[in-house]
């Protein structure tokens, strides 16, 4: 059983865009490389032709998976979201207690996260410890080093 994420209407045309790369660029480009690694003769001993089956192989797990997030994704209009608690596709601006230091996030699905652009996954632990709160609530965090205190300072969209 899949798990359902939400994304906004241009997160879900990028997977889309993504996997229809993958299906119509991808796949023919190394169809065409096996053929042609088939041509050169013993199987047995060609390494090209071993190193496009397990490039086809990744490529077809990829594309499956893909397939998978599409099937089990929503999408959230996030022109109506409830600003007075964090939500998936919220974008909080949060402190460490500890070090006084913040920091902005928008919590997005698993597939478009990127620490660098602000996003990181509801399933991250920061993620999951941060759903729900409202603004100066303090989230605590277990991390590897002890416990993580946030606290909530905005959210929006």
């Amino acid at each position: 059983m899949s798990k359902v994420s939400y994304y906004t209407k241009e997160g879900m045309q990028e997977l889309k865009d993504e996997l229809e790369q993958l299906e119509t660029i991808e796949r023919p480009k190394i169809t065409k490389a096996i053929a042609t690694a088939r041509d050169k003769g013993d199987l047995s001993e060609n390494a090209e032709y071993h190193a496009a089956r397990e490039e086809q192989s990744l490529l077809e797990f990829k594309i499956a998976k893909l397939k998978n997030v599409v099937a089990n994704a929503r999408i959230l209009d996030d022109s109506n979201m409830d600003l007075t608690k964090v939500l998936a596709l919220s974008k909080v601006k949060i402190k460490n207690v500890m070090n006084n230091m913040e920091f902005e996030y928008t919590l997005v699905a698993d597939a478009m996260t990127d620490l660098k652009a602000g996003k990181i996954s509801i399933n991250s632990p920061i993620g999951k410890g941060l759903l729900g709160k409202k603004v100066g609530d303090l989230a605590e965090i277990n991390i590897p080093a002890g416990i993580m205190k946030l606290e909530i300072l905005n959210i929006s969209r």
